[in-house]
């Protein structure tokens, strides 16, 4: 989470600020964009309208209205596939209109480019900020990627690849490579030829792993980006199981958000183990790092699995 961010006068009096005036939820929604606990200083982030619609106190409805009202003002765009926001002017109010060649934060904002998840506006803020911040390195969404390919990042020196390009890395050494060995919480299993080939179809979570059981495809044993963070992170993976299953109640048949499609289901499940969407655990100092305990919600949550389990 940033420690502040700036929202500049002329927001009020600038021709986007005069539109977003004539609805409330959209001036609030563009307010909430500019200082949003998840926002970075690019301006390009992960933004689910769940978190909108409940840190806004707008509901879903109004969240939506207000985020609609912002994207026809040209203020936002917005990807439900990957829930990813893009402000578009952000990254100038927050860091500048332009800096110098010299200017170390030229490199930082490039690696934090790089590191951003997948989606259909890397290209569009490369093109947009590379003059001002001296960008080196543009970035190709895995939606513009032909299936089967590798994907293709337009940079001089050695490439960069984001957490869903790696993947598609992987399921091309899969042709060759025999699957990898299980890994968190039992699942196993690399993505096949024909998984890739409907990546970037959106499904229902019920589809999609109905769709794993007839690959032989485990849901996120596999997925490297998620393994790679648990690691880093130090998460117990039974903590992560526990995130799954409550994923599934939610989401699968018969859960509040059944009807919600998806792109990647994968990546949607990392970021809510990333932002600990359940609060299931909380983490404390303990030497050099960090020590993970269940909160009073997880400890709820694992008693239901354990009797559901049971029953």
């Amino acid at each position: 989470m940033r420690d502040y961010a700036k929202i500049v006068p002329t927001f009020w009096t600038g021709s986007t600020g005069k539109t977003l005036r004539k609805s409330q939820e959209g001036a609030l929604v563009a307010l909430y964009l500019l200082s949003s606990p998840h926002s970075n200083m690019l301006g390009l982030y992960y933004q689910p309208v769940l978190y909108m619609a409940h840190e806004t106190g707008l509901g879903i409805e109004g969240a939506w209205k207000g985020l609609r009202s912002c994207i026809d003002a040209g203020f936002c765009m917005y990807d439900e596939a990957s829930e990813m926001v893009w402000v578009k002017e952000m990254a100038a109010y927050q860091i500048g209109e332009a800096l110098k060649p010299a200017d170390k934060r030229c490199a930082g904002i490039q690696k934090d480019y790089d590191a951003l998840p997948d989606n259909p506006f890397l290209g569009a803020f490369y093109d947009r900020y590379r003059p001002a911040f001296h960008l080196s390195q543009k970035r190709v969404s895995a939606a513009d990627i032909e299936p089967g390919s590798l994907p293709r990042i337009e940079a001089p020196s050695k490439p960069h690849r984001s957490q869903e390009q790696e993947q598609e890395q992987e399921q091309e050494q899969d042709k060759t490579n025999p699957p990898q060995p299980p890994v968190a919480g039992g699942c196993s299993g690399t993505l096949t030829q024909k998984k890739a080939r409907v990546k970037s179809e959106r499904m229902t979570l019920k589809t999609f792993l109905d769709r794993c059981r007839e690959t032989g495809d485990r849901p996120i044993g596999g997925y490297e980006p998620l393994q790679r963070y648990i690691a880093e992170a130090k998460l117990p993976v039974e903590f992560v199981n526990l995130a799954w299953a409550e994923f599934k109640r939610d989401f699968g048949p018969g859960g509040k958000r059944e009807r919600k499609q998806q792109a990647l289901w994968r990546r949607h499940f990392q970021n809510f183990v990333e932002g600990n969407f359940y609060r299931f655990w909380y983490a404390k100092p303990q030497g050099d790092g960090v020590a993970y305990e269940l909160t009073t919600v997880g400890l709820q949550a694992q008693m239901a699995q354990q009797t559901r389990e049971a029953a």
